[in-house]
Protein backbone atom coordinates (compact mmCIF):
# COMPACT_ATOMS: atom_id res chain seq x y z
CA UNK A 1 0.00 0.00 0.00
CA UNK A 2 0.96 3.64 -1.06
CA UNK A 3 -0.10 6.59 0.98
CA UNK A 4 -0.53 9.89 -1.05
CA UNK A 5 -2.62 12.19 1.05
CA UNK A 6 -2.82 14.70 -2.09
CA UNK A 7 -4.84 16.27 -4.34
CA UNK A 8 -5.18 14.17 -7.71
CA UNK A 9 -6.95 14.80 -10.59
CA UNK A 10 -10.72 13.88 -10.98
CA UNK A 11 -10.34 11.18 -13.29
CA UNK A 12 -7.23 9.31 -11.41
CA UNK A 13 -10.12 6.77 -8.78
CA UNK A 14 -11.07 5.68 -12.15
CA UNK A 15 -8.23 4.84 -13.85
CA UNK A 16 -6.99 3.24 -10.72
CA UNK A 17 -9.76 0.95 -10.75
CA UNK A 18 -9.40 0.14 -14.64
CA UNK A 19 -6.13 -0.92 -13.25
CA UNK A 20 -7.79 -3.57 -10.80
CA UNK A 21 -6.33 -1.65 -7.76
CA UNK A 22 -8.27 -0.62 -4.83
CA UNK A 23 -8.22 2.97 -3.46
CA UNK A 24 -9.73 5.43 -0.78
CA UNK A 25 -10.38 8.59 -1.38
CA UNK A 26 -12.36 11.49 0.43
CA UNK A 27 -14.08 14.91 -1.14
CA UNK A 28 -12.89 17.95 0.25
CA UNK A 29 -14.67 21.59 0.55
CA UNK A 30 -13.76 24.64 -1.39
CA UNK A 31 -11.18 26.02 0.88
CA UNK A 32 -9.09 22.49 1.62
CA UNK A 33 -9.71 22.03 -2.45
CA UNK A 34 -8.00 25.53 -2.63
CA UNK A 35 -4.99 24.57 0.33
CA UNK A 36 -4.39 21.38 -1.75
CA UNK A 37 -4.18 22.88 -5.13
CA UNK A 38 -1.34 25.80 -3.69
CA UNK A 39 0.52 22.45 -2.25
CA UNK A 40 0.05 21.11 -5.17
CA UNK A 41 1.40 24.10 -7.39
CA UNK A 42 4.48 23.86 -5.22
CA UNK A 43 5.12 20.38 -5.92
CA UNK A 44 4.55 21.37 -9.62
CA UNK A 45 6.61 24.21 -9.98
CA UNK A 46 9.28 22.02 -8.50
CA UNK A 47 8.66 19.57 -11.03
CA UNK A 48 9.14 21.81 -13.63
CA UNK A 49 12.64 22.79 -12.76
CA UNK A 50 13.66 19.46 -13.04
CA UNK A 51 11.81 18.87 -16.19
CA UNK A 52 11.34 21.75 -18.50
CA UNK A 53 8.95 20.02 -20.66
CA UNK A 54 5.78 21.53 -21.81
CA UNK A 55 3.71 18.53 -20.04
CA UNK A 56 5.46 20.01 -16.10
CA UNK A 57 3.81 23.78 -17.62
CA UNK A 58 0.66 22.21 -18.79
CA UNK A 59 0.34 20.80 -14.95
CA UNK A 60 0.59 24.11 -13.75
CA UNK A 61 -1.39 25.88 -16.24
CA UNK A 62 -4.29 23.35 -15.19
CA UNK A 63 -3.59 24.02 -11.58
CA UNK A 64 -4.19 27.85 -12.18
CA UNK A 65 -7.44 26.84 -13.98
CA UNK A 66 -8.27 24.85 -10.49
CA UNK A 67 -7.40 27.49 -8.70
CA UNK A 68 -9.48 30.01 -10.22
CA UNK A 69 -12.60 28.29 -10.74
CA UNK A 70 -12.51 27.11 -6.87
CA UNK A 71 -11.89 31.20 -6.14
CA UNK A 72 -14.23 31.76 -8.35
CA UNK A 73 -12.29 33.87 -11.04
CA UNK A 74 -13.54 34.24 -14.38
CA UNK A 75 -10.91 32.78 -16.68
CA UNK A 76 -11.78 35.00 -19.63
CA UNK A 77 -11.40 38.11 -16.60
CA UNK A 78 -8.10 36.51 -15.25
CA UNK A 79 -6.55 37.04 -18.77
CA UNK A 80 -7.71 40.40 -19.35
CA UNK A 81 -6.13 41.81 -15.93
CA UNK A 82 -2.84 39.24 -17.15
CA UNK A 83 -3.52 41.10 -20.53
CA UNK A 84 -3.89 44.56 -18.73
CA UNK A 85 -0.39 44.25 -16.54
CA UNK A 86 1.31 43.37 -19.83
CA UNK A 87 0.53 46.33 -21.62
CA UNK A 88 1.35 48.42 -18.32
CA UNK A 89 4.28 46.79 -17.13
CA UNK A 90 5.55 44.15 -19.93
CA UNK A 91 5.22 40.84 -19.69
CA UNK A 92 8.40 38.24 -19.45
CA UNK A 93 9.84 38.21 -22.94
CA UNK A 94 12.93 40.01 -23.18
CA UNK A 95 14.94 38.67 -20.06
CA UNK A 96 15.59 41.63 -18.55
CA UNK A 97 17.14 41.38 -15.30
CA UNK A 98 17.24 44.34 -12.80
CA UNK A 99 20.76 44.37 -11.10
CA UNK A 100 20.41 47.41 -8.82
CA UNK A 101 18.58 50.86 -9.01
CA UNK A 102 20.10 54.53 -7.35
Amino acid sequence: MITYNKLVRDKIPQIIEADGKQYDIKQVDKEETIKYLITKFDEEISEFKEDHSIEELADILEIVHGIAHHMEFDLAELEKVRAEKAEKRGGFVDGVVLGSVW
